[in-house]
């Protein structure tokens, strides 16, 4: 089978673990030269390292305009120029948290990391992809942008900002040939939460699923990586301003009305 990435040039935030990671060895399995970016620098160089050929590892803070300045023009001088960036790093914060025990430094850290990060991406990416009149710009939202009461409500400001922006970006740079679109997950067990120890992940994976829409399915991070690769392909050359949700139709199920009536076995 053909590569669905040959002979591009990615950039993947937050590439060392998670989505991020299993997204690296999708796209190079494809054919693409990725350029891993995060701060976890042991895991993203040991990837970079075991994937050899046409993969590189840069310490990357997306908070840091010049950190991603820097991360741009790295991958731009290596490779010549850049076809694919992928925003997907971010943070989480309790999904149980309430509004009146949020507090204001909560909402800077994860909007600084999940929107600020991706805005300043697409900027830069979109500064060297505008002259070639082509390229990809991707992000990772959530399920919470579709459907609410998933997540913090620093969490889901977040990624419906980003959401925001994405649709903005799309009417914008459309215009140069570039198209912009989101995957959001469903819940995915991966190490972004922290403290998970391997051994629960199974039963963390079921008890999700089971609260889930789509039932036989588990909902892995290979999972999120194959939609993002889809986006990112020639096959969605013609795909712009999509929030793509991986979440098994929980958005747009509502099952509690035919659990009533099942109670009452009529």
């Amino acid at each position: 089978m053909a590569k669905r990435l040959d002979g591009k040039v990615a950039i993947i935030t937050g590439g060392a673990s998670g989505i991020g990671a299993s997204a690296v060895h999708l796209f190079h399995e494809n054919g693409a030269k990725v350029v891993i970016a995060d701060i976890q620098d042991k895991m993203g160089q040991a990837i970079a390292d075991e994937l050899g050929e046409n993969a590189s590892y840069f310490h990357c803070d997306v908070t840091n305009e010049d950190n991603i300045c820097n991360l741009i023009e790295t991958a731009v001088s290596k490779y010549g120029h850049l076809d694919i960036m992928y925003n997907n790093a971010g943070i989480v914060d309790s999904p149980f948290m309430n509004i009146l025990e949020s507090d204001k430094s909560d909402l800077e850290r994860i909007v600084g990391v999940n929107l600020v990060g991706g805005f300043l991406g697409a900027k830069h990416a979109a500064r060297v992809m505008i002259p070639r009149g082509k390229g990809c710009i991707l992000f990772t939202t959530s399920a919470a942008t579709a459907i609410a009461g998933l997540s913090s409500h620093a969490y889901a400001a977040s990624k419906c900002g980003v959401l925001g922006l994405a649709r903005n970006l799309a009417a914008e740079l459309g215009q140069h040939g570039i198209r912009v679109n989101c995957v959001s997950p469903y819940a995915v067990i991966t190490g972004i939460a922290g403290g998970i120890d391997e051994a629960d992940v199974p039963q963390m994976e079921a008890a999700v699923s089971g609260v889930g829409n789509l039932k036989g399915q588990i909902l892995k991070a290979e999972g999120v990586a194959r939609a993002a690769l889809y986006l990112a392909s020639d096959e969605a050359n013609y795909v712009s301003g999509l929030n793509l949700l991986v979440d098994g139709g929980y958005s747009v199920v509502n099952p509690s009305m035919m659990k009533f009536i099942g109670s009452f076995n009529i």
